[in-house]
Formats: structure tokens, C-alpha cells, sequence
């Protein structure tokens, strides 16, 4: 519930300020997409399964569950690092070049992350790789065991683990790491922190706000990654069905996390969603601060 309410308030305010959009923003838009697509697609199928205390529906539902959770964990896998990119672009750059990072371009890059999310998605399906049932039985993901059983399990799932995971992941660390390290050096040049640039501190706002996106999303994973692997080594029995089923819901937890932070830390995200509660008839106090935060020069609240 509180993925679907929160990213379509994301989605719904990107639609209220298409016009006013910022191309970066797009990566935005295009997260909360993946993230309510994955509510949407595989969320009633595990809870129906938890209430049955079993899986439902056989083999066919099983695959369409694990390909449609590593599609959109991998688009947002890939999001994410784009969007890491793209701020350390931004942040080491002038403002000339920064101006040429245009909405086409933005585009062109999620088209692409789409369809190598798709690629690796489906290759299980033509013969690389497996889909399988997770040890408490009631999800489906990648087949771990499958890591020694074979030698097709095992090239699937070390390539997926670099390319999906451990290069991105990479990717975002270094990129976050220069961005604060070039932050960290401008606000030394400025010896009065009163007169620090409203440009400036608009910049650590917005960086801060990326890297937590970043951090909710590979903290909620890091776990469920863990017991993976424990599998891989170990038997699936080894491990109590609790602490096989808790990552897992917490790895879901992912998708609900983002809109959180867009409200915490952007006035107009928090201005939008007011217009939008009291679009659906509800009451909520609308002060003229918050209105004047809304007509502000659209600050981007996704970076």
C-alpha cells in the first residue's frame, strides 16, 4: 500500500510538472515506475502465497513471478546508478556542458536500462540460467542452488552478480564518493558559511537526497543478497525458514522508501502532494508558505 500510494504520488506529480520537468528528473519518474511495477506485478502473488502458507498457481506463475522481480529490481538497480552518473556529471562539470545532459538524452539512457533489465530477464527462459522457488516456498527468484549443480547455473549467476550488482553498485560508491569529495573542497574555498550559494547548497541537498536513495535501496537488498549466497554454498535446509523469509521482505521493502525521502527533502514534492490530498477531498492545512514553496523556481526535487 504504501509503495503504490507513494510512488503514484511521484508519478502523478511528474505528470501535474511534465513542462517543468528537469531531464535527471526523468530517472526519477522512471524508478518509480519500476518500483510500482513490481508491486503491482509480483506483491499480490506473494501475499496470496503467505496466506496459503504455500505457492499458488504451479511452475508458470512461479516463473512469471521471478522474471518479473528480477526485471524490475534490475531497472532499478540501473536507475540508480544512472543517476549516480549523471550527478557526478553534473556536480564535476560547468554548467555549459551540465546544459548538454538533455531530456533526449535521459531518455535514450532509460530505454536502454529497460531493455538490459529485459535481456537479463529473459535469459533464463532461452536456456541461461534457471528460475526457481525460494527455500520457504512461498516466492520465486533465480535459482541459487543451481551456482554447483551446473555449469550453466553457475556462469548465469557469477555474470548476473557482476554486471546486475556488484558493477553498479561500484559505479554508485565512486560516484557518490567524488561528488562529496568535490563538495567537500568547495565548501573549504568559503570561508564564511553564511555566504555559502543557495546554488551550492542546493547541490549537497540534492546529493544527500540521491545517496539515500541509493543507500535504502542497496541496504534493503544487502541482506537478502546474504542469504543467497548462503544457499549457494549451503543447503537450503541449513537455514531456518524465518531467516530465509525475513530478507526477502525486507529486500520488498525497497519500493516503498523512495517517495519518503522526495517528501522529507523537497518543498515542491511536499507542496504537490498537499494539491493532490486536497484534489481527493481531503482536509489538510495549505499555509501560504507552502504555496509561496511552491511557486518557487522549480527546485528539482530528484537531482
Amino acid at each position: 500500500i504504501l509503495t503504490i500510494l507513494g510512488n503514484s504520488a511521484v508519478l502523478a506529480t511528474a505528470v501535474r510538472r511534465c513542462s517543468l520537468l528537469k531531464s535527471p528528473e526523468l530517472l526519477t519518474v522512471n524508478l518509480a515506475v519500476a518500483d510500482l511495477g513490481m508491486a503491482l506485478s509480483v506483491y499480490p502473488l506473494a501475499i496470496a502465497a503467505a496466506w496459503n502458507h504455500a505457492w499458488l498457481g504451479g511452475d508458470a506463475s512461479c516463473v512469471y513471478y521471478a522474471l518479473m522481480g528480477f526485471l524490475f529490481g534490475v531497472c532499478s538497480m540501473m536507475t540508480l546508478c544512472a543517476m549516480a552518473v549523471i550527478r557526478f556529471l553534473v556536480t564535476n562539470s560547468s554548467k555549459a556542458n551540465s546544459n548538454k545532459i538533455t531530456k533526449n538524452t535521459v531518455c535514450i539512457l532509460i530505454a536502454f536500462i529497460w531493455l538490459y533489465s529485459l535481456l537479463w530477464a529473459i535469459l533464463p527462459l532461452v536456456g541461461w540460467g534457471y528460475y526457481g522457488p525460494e527455500p520457504f516456498g512461498i516466492s520465486c527468484t533465480i535459482a541459487w542452488s543451481k551456482f554447483h549443480n551446473s555449469s550453466n547455473g553457475f556462469s548465469f549467476i557469477l555474470s548476473m552478480f557482476l554486471l546486475c550488482t556488484v558493477l553498479p553498485a561500484l559505479t554508485i560508491v565512486a560516484c557518490y564518493l567524488g561528488i562529496a569529495w568535490k563538495v567537500h573542497k568547495a565548501y573549504q574555498e568559503i570561508q564564511n558559511i553564511d555566504r555559502i550559494p543557495n546554488a551550492a547548497k542546493l547541490e549537497k541537498k540534492l546529493t544527500l537526497m540521491a545517496v539515500l536513495i541509493s543507500v535504502g535501496f542497496l541496504s534493503s537488498w544487502t541482506p537478502y543478497a546474504a542469504t543467497s549466497f548462503w544457499s549457494i554454498f549451503n543447503s537450503s535446509g541449513s537455514l531456518q525458514p524465518v531467516l530465509a523469509l525475513l530478507p526477502c521482505l525486507f529486500a520488498k521493502s525497497s519500493t516503498a522508501y523512495n517517495p519518503f525521502i522526495y517528501y522529507v527533502f523537497s518543498k515542491t514534492f511536499r507542496c504537490e502532494v498537499r494539491k493532490l490530498r486536497c484534489c481527493c477531498g481531503w482536509s489538510v492545512p495549505y499555509s501560504s508558505s507552502a504555496s509561496s514553496a511552491g511557486n518557487e523556481a522549480c527546485t528539482a526535487w530528484s537531482g
